[in-house]
């Protein structure tokens, strides 16, 4: 299972097409809360995160995520516009694995999905 933590309707809507596509089964939480309970209780294998989400505060999560040693080791990838330079610094200080451009997002999202973690 891979959990998306989002709040956009179009991101939400490419990543259900991707996951489609590649048989992945992928959960989805709008806030933060809910995606520290998704994932105690469900154990993804990947995190998606929408570092420009409004609900699920990304740097709360993250925090969360690093922070909780059940949760710790579950790969977190945000995406955002490439121009959000603040933003990638402070997800890349906060603990995030990767952050990538939502183009290459997009672009990568069917190997993401696929890819056995």
């Amino acid at each position: 299972m891979i959990l998306a933590a989002l709040d956009d309707l179009m991101f939400t809507s490419r990543i259900r097409a991707a996951a489609s596509g590649v048989g992945a089964d992928v959960r989805f939480a709008r806030t933060s809360d809910e995606a520290v309970a998704l994932a105690r209780a469900e154990a993804p294998k990947l995190v998606l995160l929408d570092l420009n989400a409004r609900r699920a505060d990304p740097m709360v999560t993250i925090a969360a995520f690093k922070s909780d040693p059940q949760l710790a080791a579950i790969p977190l990838i945000g995406f955002v516009s490439h121009v959000q330079t603040d933003l990638i610094a402070a997800a890349r200080g906060a603990g995030i694995d990767e952050v990538m451009a939502r183009s290459a997002f997009v672009t990568r999202l069917p190997d993401l999905l696929g890819k056995d973690l």
